[in-house]
């Protein structure tokens, strides 16, 4: 039986530090022991560090534990700038160069998972593992409300769906549903989504990230055809069975496709594994870590020019 938490349950978590980074401030967590194997984790869309409070705690006591607030994102600043894939890796990189970190074990959900294994193409010298959790990047087919959102002329619908006195009231019945013991995780975390675009910067920041990754199509941007390049890295998957945003089946193919890759499905668990079944979560990654080897250190990738036709 997987462990759930009740909804808006307090967990302690490390304090957000600043660094300024290229003129931007850029919001991280960073605990745990001082040597040792590094855990990068990485958020998805409209989410923040805060997203790992229930297993940052636990993995911060065997590992040294990295968590951003991606650009765009929580503390951090949301600029009118990049936020491709692309840009977020190399952004990942400076911070681990700021921070003096040399490799790590890459754990993305969600978009951060399609941040991850960009990560791992650009900068393959910088990591060791990947963890994919509920993981963008890998099909075609994604939620009916991104879809939706990713069309033109959804800047109004946003103003006018995510007010800040609707996040207000949202926060106070979560508050009260809480105090009742009511169990509710999945929905917590995508309570806290939708809250963080209450605001007008925030909302600017998470269109120009959605529509650089999904159209009204479905998910733009896939890392299927590169997979092979990862291949030597060990990695591990994680999914709910009942994830209503990326379909496990994602999961799955990927692990039919990368046949040294490890699977795990989480009964009864949405898109957000690590805050419904923390537990469940903490140990796999656990387990993963400590019965695989870390891919050896390679030079960076240099991608060879197309020839002329």
């Amino acid at each position: 039986m997987h462990s759930a938490l009740s909804s808006w349950t307090i967990v302690t978590m490390t304090d957000l530090t600043y660094h300024d980074l290229h003129g931007e401030k850029l919001a991280y967590r960073l605990a745990g022991a001082g040597t040792g194997e590094t855990l990068l984790l990485v958020h998805g869309m409209a989410g923040s560090s805060d997203t790992w409070r229930h297993v940052m705690p636990k993995l911060s006591s065997r590992y040294r534990v990295l968590a951003p607030d991606l650009p765009g994102h929580g503390a951090s600043a949301k600029p009118r700038g990049d936020y491709s894939l692309g840009a977020y890796a190399a952004t990942l990189r400076d911070l681990l160069d700021a921070l003096d970190i040399e490799r790590v074990t890459v754990v993305g959900q969600s978009l951060g998972g399609g941040v991850a294994m960009q990560l791992a193409y650009q900068f393959p010298e910088r990591c060791e593992r990947l963890v994919l959790i509920s993981s963008g990047g890998l099909g075609r087919e994604v939620s009916w409300t991104l879809r939706l959102l990713s069309a033109p002329g959804s800047e109004l619908l946003l103003s006018l769906i995510a007010p800040p006195f609707v996040r207000n009231w949202g926060n106070s019945a979560g508050s009260w549903l809480g105090s009742k013991g009511i169990r509710a995780a999945m929905v917590e975390e995508m309570w806290r989504a939708y809250a963080s675009l209450s605001e007008a910067p925030s909302r600017r920041a998470f269109l120009r990230i959605l529509r650089s990754v999904v159209d009204t199509g479905g998910q733009a941007v896939s890392a299927t055809s590169r997979l092979y390049l990862s291949s030597s890295m060990p990695m591990q998957l994680i999914w709910g069975d009942r994830d209503p945003i990326i379909p496990v089946s994602h999961g799955r193919t990927t692990h039919e496709a990368m046949p040294e890759s490890r699977l795990d499905i989480l009964e009864g668990i949405g898109h957000f594994p690590h805050v419904e079944a923390p537990d469940a979560v903490v140990d796999i990654i656990d387990t993963f870590m400590s019965t695989s080897t870390g891919a050896s250190m390679v030079s960076p990738r240099t991608v060879e020019p197309t020839p002329p036709r």
